[in-house]
């Protein structure tokens, strides 16, 4: 007879690192990884923050990161949740879900590694794809193995397939605003990233088939990104420096 787990595990788990993400809010974020092709970094720390913890880790193109939902801990976690991509209205389980709200509130995503550094003492792998709040706690990191984690004909469910765009249109002033913004900071690439997490319509699924005259922001890199749906297209209204996106983190090269 195989002996019953006890009910009572517990572990400790700290973090091996943090991550820092253009996303300064959780409004905003891509739903799923790989998404939008948003640049951002991973700092080891503690005992972690060591070249040996990342030996040989060049070798792989992506990497599967797990991490937690930090800021969702504290408003806990039900059996049932309503996915967006269900518009909302239907409850699937939990574990039927990618939902933020988890019984430990971890999450598991793939990047793509572009770059190992290590200055100053300081260890950082170069992400992008993550879909991760900025400071992100991480908990582990692991190799992505294309033969066995890459399963042909495997099932989506409800997310078998990607979700449809939006067209975004920029107004005159975002355009110009954009334009000084690149000349300020060139190594932002804040108009491709607006593109990317704007056609992902990242409103609430309940807002989406209806008329919507309300303008919403999403913070991005240092900027307060403002945009309106109009007829089911995205205006950009205005880009400016805003104090929620404010990063105090240096820019990412």
């Amino acid at each position: 007879m195989v002996n019953s787990v006890s009910a009572d595990f517990s572990a400790t788990i700290q973090a091996v690192g943090y991550c820092y993400t253009p996303y300064k809010q959780k409004f905003g974020i891509p739903r799923q990884p790989g998404l939008v092709n948003a640049r951002g970094f991973i700092k080891l720390a503690g005992a972690l923050n060591d070249p040996d913890s990342v030996r040989g880790i060049e070798q792989y193109s992506h990497l599967w990161i797990l991490f937690s939902f930090h800021q969702n801990l504290e408003q806990g976690w039900k059996t049932t949740v309503r996915p967006p991509r269900l518009g909302g209205n239907e409850k699937l389980g939990v574990f039927a879900t990618r939902a933020t709200f988890r019984p430990n509130g971890i999450g598991q995503s793939v990047v793509r590694l572009h770059a190992v550094n290590n200055e100053n003492g300081q260890v950082t792998l170069e992400i992008s794809g993550m879909d991760l709040l900025d400071e992100t706690p991480i908990i582990d990191i692991k190799p992505y193995i294309p033969f066995s984690d890459a399963i042909e004909g495997a099932q989506g469910g409800m997310a078998q397939q990607a979700p449809e765009l939006m067209r975004v249109n920029f107004t005159e002033l975002a355009r110009n605003q954009l334009a000084q913004i690149a000349q300020q900071a060139p190594n932002q690439a804040l108009e491709p990233l607006i593109l990317g997490v704007l056609s992902q319509d990242p409103r609430p699924a309940y807002k989406k088939k209806a008329d919507d005259p309300k303008m919403y922001q999403v913070a991005l890199y240092d900027f307060d990104v403002f945009w309106k749906v109009i007829n089911n297209q995205i205006h950009v209204i205005e880009v400016k420096e805003g104090m929620l996106a404010k990063s105090r983190h240096p820019k990412v090269r």
